[in-house]
């Protein structure tokens, strides 16, 4: 994952300015038996990647482990607490606020990172500075523009979308096998009690098999242009 980290210098940085940070915040977790424990960390450095590309954004490192609690049944799964998750979100962005840097984005790549939407409204309750990238809306914009057959509901975990974004940014990260990883479990109620397991056996619930670099492209386009609303709230927008 070499090349979705930055390798920037501090000369780089002074060189660009005081300018908007970026931050992934992936997860380590059970993607099946065909997708790596890092599949939401490099998706979300996908996304940040792209966006500070685009937008001259200062991008920063991800946080690779964060609350995956509810695949903790399934090998490999680490988690942090949220209030752990939550204490490092505050303390990168008074640490970025000293240092003059004007605003951060957060690029989530886990839905189960609850406890961010509390920290981001947190954060600005004295003024709009931190966002949390996608929200649903973007999410749903990009797989509209897509063209993505299966819906937000049925896609939820190791499926269509995250798997075309990765044959479009990492293929080397799909394993041969992942089309024969469809799962359907488009309704489930009890998650928060019952976790993955109570949903499915394989560790997937979407359909992987939809998937392609093509339709990866595509929703790293409109993420990116939809980035710029975000950024248009923070102070110093650089778009």
């Amino acid at each position: 994952m070499d090349d979705l980290i930055t390798q920037a210098t501090s000369s780089d940085e002074q060189r660009r300015g005081p300018s908007i940070a970026v931050l992934p915040v992936g997860s380590f977790e059970q993607h099946g038996a065909h997708l790596p424990l890092t599949t939401d960390t490099a998706i979300a450095c996908l996304i940040a990647r792209r966006i500070a590309d685009d937008h001259n954004l200062f991008l920063l490192p991800p946080i690779t482990i964060a609350c995956s609690h509810e695949h903790a049944s399934m090998p490999g799964t680490v988690s942090i607490s949220a209030a752990t998750l939550y204490a490092m979100i505050n303390d990168i962005w008074r640490s970025l606020e000293a240092a003059g840097v004007p605003g951060l984005i957060i690029v989530n790549g886990h839905g189960g990172n609850y406890v961010l939407s509390n920290v981001v409204q947190e954060l600005n309750s004295a003024g709009p500075r931190v966002a949390l990238f996608p929200a649903p809306e973007d999410r749903d914009q990009s797989r509209a523009y897509a063209r993505l057959e299966s819906s937000s509901a049925e896609d939820m975990h190791g499926g269509e979308f995250e798997v075309s974004l990765l044959l479009h940014g990492a293929p080397h990260l799909v394993r041969d096998g992942i089309q024969g990883d469809d799962h359907s479990a488009p309704s489930r109620p009890h998650l928060l009690t019952v976790g993955m397991a109570g949903y499915t056996t394989n560790g997937i619930i979407g359909r992987p098999s939809l998937a392609t670099a093509a339709k990866g492209k595509a929703l790293l386009d409109s993420l990116s242009h939809a980035a710029r609303a975000h950024l248009s709230l923070i102070v110093g927008n650089p778009s």
